[in-house]
């Protein structure tokens, strides 16, 4: 019997239990609002919440506070997040911003107690944790028929194959099926059951997705919305914020920029700016800009342009003032002027040089579904994996970008950009 799986990472899933979430988010609001309401009540303040300064203080903390658990807890949902590094400097974000709009209106606060307020919800926030923590720590009990096996390969999990569909069934228990697979009555019937007690049971691949941030195509179906179209209500925002965001960087990057050219000069006296035609969105080409990280070399000093556009991490071409500004992304920036241009996005798949892209596209299936996106400064593969060199490591970073594709949305760029800043800021990390 066949079972068509459905678009979720499980088709029967533990719901979140509502009284838990909410009494959570009420212990968070008391700690963070409330409290020191009642600290200056008890230390003799005469009523605290009829002052205004206190009474708009404890709103705005209120405000930031939801809004940043909303904000973390979306961006959490995708692997490979900490709330330390991801989770918490969203919701400094929303106590910045908080402060920012009661000092755009004049609103009187206290800034010690914001503060206080702040540091109490960075440290719930800290917290956190992505589900996959707690997947760790509990078994995944696998039905033994189709390709639900291969969920075994994935590192950390701990996994036990069913010899039997009639063993009994806690609700501490996870199930994983190949539900494409044609699975035997007895065993559809202990589905069913998992069902009806409660027990998760997760299709492979999703569980899979979920764990990597993968996603491996083998049909022309694969995305949430079951076909090849990524989420096309969310591209006119993007649009925007790329617009308006290049812009901005653009002119608050100049200075920055311009050193950077003219040490790239003064090095070997060499053009400081980089073109080469690639690959963009729907395979049309494009002329892309970047800082000159190498030095210049007849194209006969190499076997062939595809050997020339693979660059290695200690690539004996990258040059001292390259080594840098590779390090921390400052030779991407010329492509703001691609975004612009509308070529490009601040976020979406990295272009390959066009020599490499049909290699590439020669050899593994799906290749060119890549550019049904804008290429991007960065993205997901790139916060994840960074540079590749072989067909194997390119099979994984298409894993990653195909990924990003069917999860294309606000939230996962977010996501993006904090780990990139991370990246810059610290010159450590995927590239």
């Amino acid at each position: 019997m066949l079972i068509q799986p459905t678009a979720n990472a499980a088709i029967v899933t533990r719901p979140r239990n509502p009284i838990r979430s909410s009494l959570r988010y009420a212990l968070a609001w008391a700690l963070v609002a409330l409290a020191p309401m009642v600290a200056f009540e008890l230390s003799g303040y005469q009523r605290p919440f009829a002052d205004p300064t206190l009474r708009a203080t404890m709103i705005a903390a209120s405000a930031a506070l939801f809004a940043g658990l909303f904000l973390a807890g979306r961006v959490l949902d995708h692997p490979g997040t900490r709330a330390t590094l991801h989770a918490v400097p969203i919701m400094a974000a929303c106590f910045a911003l908080a402060a920012l709009i009661l000092f755009a209106f004049r609103v009187e606060y206290s800034r010690i107690l914001l503060f206080y307020s702040a540091a109490t919800a960075m440290g719930i926030t800290a917290q956190m944790r992505w589900s996959r923590r707690r997947w760790d720590r509990q078994g995944f009990y696998i039905v033994p028929f189709g390709d639900a096996h291969s969920i075994a390969s994935i590192d950390g999990l701990c996994v036990r194959t069913m010899k039997r569909p009639d063993i009994p069934l806690d609700r501490g228990a996870n199930i994983v099926a190949d539900l494409n697979a044609d699975l035997p009555p007895a065993w559809v019937r202990l589905l069913a059951r998992a069902s009806l007690t409660g027990v998760p049971v997760y299709h492979y691949k999703q569980l899979a997705e979920s764990l990597t941030g993968q996603v491996k195509i083998e049909s022309l179906s694969e995305n949430s919305f079951g076909s090849l179209m990524p989420n096309r209500s969310y591209t006119p925002v993007k649009r925007l914020i790329d617009l308006l965001g290049s812009l901005i960087l653009l002119v608050v990057l100049a200075p920055l920029m311009a050193a950077v050219a003219a040490l790239i000069w003064a090095e070997d006296g060499a053009s400081p700016v980089f073109i080469q035609t690639r690959t963009g969105l729907g395979g049309r080409p494009f002329r892309m800009y970047k800082f000159r990280s190498m030095t210049q070399r007849p194209a006969a000093a190499f076997d062939s342009a595809r050997n020339e556009a693979v660059t290695q991490d200690d690539d004996a071409r990258i040059t001292r003032i390259g080594g840098f500004i590779r390090r921390y992304r400052i030779d991407e920036l010329p492509q703001l002027l691609n975004v612009v241009k509308g070529e490009m996005s601040l976020i979406g798949p990295r272009p390959e040089a066009n020599s490499l892209a049909d290699w590439y596209d020669d050899n593994l299936p799906f290749y060119s579904y890549r550019n049904i996106l804008r290429p991007g400064l960065t993205g997901w593969a790139q916060v994840n994996q960074g540079h590749v060199a072989s067909l194997d490591e390119i099979d994984v970073k298409l894993q990653y970008d195909f990924y990003y594709i069917k999860h294309f949305s606000f939230w996962l760029d977010a996501l993006i950009v904090i780990r990139t800043i991370h990246t810059v800021l610290t010159g450590f990390g995927s590239k």
